[in-house]
Parts: C-alpha cells; structure tokens; sequence
C-alpha cells in the first residue's frame, strides 16, 4: 500500500473577508482609564491596611511578621526592616507613602525663602516687623503706639477691609458724604441752625457738634480774627493759659487732629480764637491791659533769670581759669631741650618766666583785677 508523502489538500472553502477592528471611541476609553485608576486605588489602600497591619504581600501570597522573638534567640530581618520608604527616599522607583511627597525636591535658591504675614506686622518707620521677631518692642504691641485698641486692625480683616473702614470712619468724623446731615424745608425755623454771620442754613456741622459754635465756610475763610484756629502753644505763649484750663472741655472745647510733624506723636489740640479770646481777657486778666502788664512781666522775670544763669556760668569759668593759672605757676621744670613751650614762658633763654603781681585793685567796670610788675599781665582775681 502506497504511503502518500504529502498530506492531502483541503477543500477549497468560501471564506468572508473579516473586517480590522474599530478603534474604541472616547467614551470607551475614559470608562476603561477610570476603571483602571478605581482599581489602582483599591490595591493601593489594601496594601496600605497590610502594611499597618503588620502583613507583607510578596508574589501573591500574604505572609504575617511577628516582632516578638522567644529569649535567646536572634530576630529576623523582616522585624527590623522598615515596611514603609523613609520621607527622605528620593528613589523614583518607590512610590510616595503620603500626598505631596513625590514632589520633586525644592531648588537651592529657594530653602532659606520665610513666607511672611505682613498683616500682622506693624509699620515701626524702620521696617516690617512683627511680634515674634521682637517680643519686647512695645511699639509693636496694641495701643502702646499711641493709638486706641479700636483703630487697630483686626487679624480677621484684609488690608482693602481696613481700608474702606478706615475711610467710614473718616466721613463718619466729618459729616461728609453720605453722613452729611440733610436739609429740609419741613423743619421748624425757630429750631433751624444758621449762620451766625450770613444766616444760612449750610453750616459747619463739624464745629457745630465741637465748638457749639454755628458757622458757614465761606465766614470762617472771611473773618480769620475770630474763627481761626490756635494750638496749644499758641494758647500758652499769647494768651497765657495753663495746661489743665486748656484740657478742660467745658471751659476751653477743642479740635483733636493728627499731627502734621510726627504721625505717631499726639494729637493736635486746636482751639476757636474767639472762644480763647473771650476767656482770657474778660474771665481770667479782666482786661487787654492787664494781660500785656502780665506778659511784659513774665518776659522781664525770664531775661533776669538768663542773666542769672550767664553769670553763674561766668563765676564758674573764671574759677576754673584761676586754678589752671595757679597750676601753671607752681608747674616745675624749664623750657629747654626737647620739651615744647607752654603758656606763661619766656621766649630766648631767659628761662621761664614768673610774675610779680601788684596789689589788688578795682578798675572801671568794677572788676577786681591785679597787674604783673614785670610783664604787664592782668588777671582777674575772686575775692573772698
């Protein structure tokens, strides 16, 4: 029997062409990336309950590590091992065990950058500075600079906050803006503040509520010699008022501004002219005249008390020159060699020169002076 050497041929079958595969559409395949990422998570947070556990997941198969040995026996290396990547690791090959630890590692130029709170910071006029740099500075601590606790900024408030706060206040303060007090032809005309110079109704209602005093702008601008206003000083030097008539508010009202020179100084104390005018002369001096015969007084008494003191200083200085000269009369030694000359020697080689005075006498402006026999010195001498 004949062994065929081939293998017989198939029959020639109709076959359909199959058609390549349609590629997924983006639905399909965001459902497919969020079901991986699902899943990714799970094992994830199930190895992160192992590890906690104490479990250790190699190659499928779950394994228990104990950290109790019995005595005398050496520990294993799985008990002393770290499951977890140190903080530190920067091998990329391990994934992050927290959020926000496989950031890269922050540049050089940035590991001495501080992030300061500049709203917790006070302005000192030398730079920002806060609290915890200097505990002990007592401008830094609320309402020691001079200002009320209730014009320090709250920590829960922005600086535009503050700001538009700030500026309230001020059109609170004065009458301006929307606080503005309103005019209307409903009100009774004997109640009506006016002008006490022009009679109108636009009136100062800033002065009015300070001074009770019920004048326009155009009037203040108008007669300076009755409203304009004096500071404290001013008060003091013309008028001559004491410290507690002029913090008295019932007897002296007074204007509180800042100060112009020094933003942390106090405040200005501005007082109404003839407010000031009207006690001074007719209440405290009685009169004008008086007040000039007080004046004329009180600068006599301050120039004899200057010349007191000039004359004071003049004794003091001319007891310090007679104890100089008396030293360098007594002082021993000659001019030669490498000595320098000093006050009082002779010039050549006539060796030092020593004074003979005279006797003491007065001379015309009534000094008591006396005078060298040999040189024609004169010296001013302090009798006892």
């Amino acid at each position: 029997m004949d062994r065929p050497g081939t293998p017989p041929r198939e029959a020639a079958t109709t076959t359909i062409p199959r058609r390549p595969p349609s590629p997924p559409t983006p639905e399909v395949t965001r459902r497919i990336e969020e079901n991986r990422l699902r899943a990714k998570a799970i094992r994830e947070q199930r190895d992160a309950e192992l590890r906690a556990s104490g479990v250790q997941q190699t190659d499928g198969s779950t394994t228990t590590t104990t950290t109790t040995t019995p005595a005398g026996k050496k520990r294993p290396y799985g008990s002393i091992s770290r499951a977890e990547v140190p903080a530190t690791n920067r091998d990329a090959r391990t994934s992050p065990a927290k959020e926000g630890e496989g950031l890269p590692p922050v540049s050089r130029k940035f590991t001495k950058y501080v992030d300061y709170n500049f709203s917790a910071m006070t302005d000192t006029k030398g730079g920002f500075l806060s609290v915890e740099d200097d505990p002990w500075n007592k401008s830094m601590s609320a309402g020691v600079s001079g200002k009320p606790e209730g014009e320090q900024k709250p920590a829960n408030m922005t600086a535009a906050e503050w700001e538009r706060l700030q500026l309230i206040r001020k059109l609170q303060r004065n009458k301006s803006g929307p606080f503005e007090p309103g005019l209307s032809v409903l009100a009774d005309e004997k109640t009506r503040k006016r002008c006490r110079e022009c009679k109108t109704v636009e009136i100062d209602f800033v002065w009015e509520e300070v001074f009770g005093c019920a004048v326009c702008n155009g009037c203040k601008q108008k007669f300076p010699e009755k409203y304009s206003l004096l500071t404290k000083t001013e008060c003091k030097e013309d008028y001559l008022l004491t410290e507690p008539e002029l913090k008295d508010p019932e007897l002296l009202p007074h204007l509180s501004k800042p100060n112009p020179h020094k933003s942390h100084w106090h405040d200005m104390m501005l007082f109404l002219r003839y407010q000031v005018e009207d006690y001074a002369i007719n209440q405290k001096w009685g009169s004008a005249e008086a007040l000039d015969a007080e004046f004329e007084k009180r600068e006599e008494d301050k120039k004899r008390r200057k010349e007191a003191k000039f004359k004071e200083k003049l004794l003091d200085l001319k007891r310090e020159t007679r104890t100089e000269a008396f030293r360098r009369n007594n002082a021993k030694g000659d001019t030669g060699g490498s000595k320098t000359a000093r006050f009082g020697d002779a010039i050549g080689d006539r060796g030092k020169h020593v004074h003979e005075w005279g006797r003491t006498v007065e001379n015309a402006d009534g000094m008591t002076v006396k005078t060298c026999l040999s040189c024609g010195s004169e010296v001013e001498v302090m009798e006892f």
